[in-house]
């Protein structure tokens, strides 16, 4: 059987401490920040670093892949960051789920804005907002979206870099798209089990297997009723150890290896594929902090 210790997943490669540098360098050309989550786990998902790079500046939430995460979660957690000063708003990027009330958070958000400009005679002057989140949170799909699909840069704006990219959404709204950035050491390693979960750590960091099997340790103490209904598995095989459910899975879907024994990376590369494509159903794995 492989070896699943935990271990603390560090991952971070060259470009993302660039990028750390470009959004720092790009906030005065901004006036709030749009920050990405996966609704799924949106605190592991959220850079802790990001509130310091971001200085203060008004912040909208989404809560994106929310057609996948917990309905009853995902209220709880908008209530959450409204209590803490932000505005949050559930949505499901690749379909445009939730939207439609993008531009009114926004000129909520930004309303002192807004008045600023009328103020100085410019009330047509757009809303600049960077975009940011770590990687698979679903930003070039939220942006894409936005701006139909048109990615179009901002002609002479300062920020038009191979990194950073200015994109017209319409309605004076204009969005500065920035790469997905992680931070350097996540020092709690189920932070890091999550993001793997959801593909935001390459695969490659962490063999799928064991991803898998920090998986399945999660889903038969919190949802067993998922993998018994996905997998045709039973009771019983819930209560055994997380690598034998996959040996079980295995066996149901006929995944045979060499020799007759369960080929359990076919498997695992299953799970992963079947968890991150919401065919297990609506799943959350964290809860707001306690107040």
């Amino acid at each position: 059987m492989a070896d699943f210790q935990r271990q603390t997943v560090q991952w971070f490669p060259g470009h993302m401490a660039k990028t750390r540098r470009k959004i720092k360098e790009s906030l005065s050309l901004v006036d709030g920040v749009v920050e990405l989550l996966d609704s799924r786990i949106p605190l592991s998902s959220r850079n802790p670093e990001i509130d310091e790079m971001t200085s203060g500046k008004p912040r909208i939430i989404l809560l994106n892949k929310c057609d996948v995460a917990d309905e009853k979660a995902t209220r709880e957690w908008i209530s959450y960051f409204e209590k803490i000063g932000a505005y949050a708003i559930p949505v499901d990027c690749k379909t445009g789920k939730g939207l439609n009330a993008f531009e009114g958070v926004v000129k909520k958000a930004l309303s002192k804005k807004i008045e600023q400009n009328i103020a100085k005679g410019m009330p047509g002057k757009a809303l600049r907002l960077m975009v940011v989140g770590i990687p698979n949170t679903g930003k070039s799909s939220f942006i894409n979206k936005m701006s139909g699909r048109n990615r179009l840069k901002v002609a002479d704006r300062p920020g038009v870099t191979t990194s950073n990219q200015w994109v017209v959404c319409g309605n004076g709204i204009e969005l500065l798209d920035t790469p997905g950035v992680l931070w350097p050491k996540f020092e709690d390693p189920i932070v890091g089990d999550r993001l793997a979960f959801i593909g935001s750590v390459k695969d490659e960091i962490m063999d799928c297997e064991t991803i898998a099997v920090r998986l399945l340790e999660v889903l038969k103490e919190e949802y067993p009723e998922r993998l018994i209904e996905r997998y045709k598995i039973t009771e019983e095989d819930c209560t055994f150890e997380a690598f034998e459910v996959l040996e079980a899975i295995g066996r149901k879907r006929g995944m045979k290896a060499r020799g007759g024994d369960v080929d359990t990376e076919r498997a695992a590369n299953t799970l992963l594929d079947e968890y991150r494509g919401g065919k297990l159903g609506r799943l959350t794995f964290e809860r707001p902090p306690k107040e």
